[in-house]
């Protein structure tokens, strides 16, 4: 079993996925600093000051040092059942963002790989032999059968 194990690791697929996993992982951190730190700004600043991250509803009892917060992370550090809705759309636009990135690596790999092919050679003229066995072939078909 260990070897088998062995070989499965030892396959290019399986590293070539880890790999990935660990770029992906270390992607998505920049796309996520890239939205929160560049995109919903600007978006904020485009609707008029709107933060989404701030945007929430306090659904459970806040503790006493924490009355009146609107502060989402700090009220969620302390355990209060928070409707985030703000967080959830920084999200969602995180997601897009990835998955828009994503579609265009895959389309440029594709336009890559897909080389246009060249046209097929012609295939050779068939040997006399074959011809001639195929006409006699015919001719016999053609003749009546006592």
């Amino acid at each position: 079993m260990f070897k088998e194990f062995k070989a499965f690791i030892a396959r290019g697929n399986v590293l070539d996925l880890a790999v990935a996993v660990i770029i992906g992982a270390a992607f998505g951190k920049i796309v996520s600093s890239l939205t929160d730190d560049i995109i919903m700004p600007v978006i904020g600043k485009i609707t008029g000051g709107l933060d989404f991250s701030s945007h929430f509803v306090v659904m459970g009892a806040v503790p006493a040092n924490l009355a009146g917060s609107t502060d989402y992370a700090a009220l969620k550090k302390a355990g209060v059942a928070v409707f985030g809705y703000g967080a959830f759309i920084t999200a969602a636009v995180n997601f897009m963002i990835l998955a828009f990135i994503i579609f265009l690596l895959v389309r440029s790999v594709h336009k890559l790989m897909d080389k246009p092919q060249e046209p097929a050679a012609e295939a050779p003229p068939e040997p006399a032999d074959i011809a001639l066995l195929r006409e006699i072939r015919d001719e016999l078909k053609k003749r009546p059968t006592v």
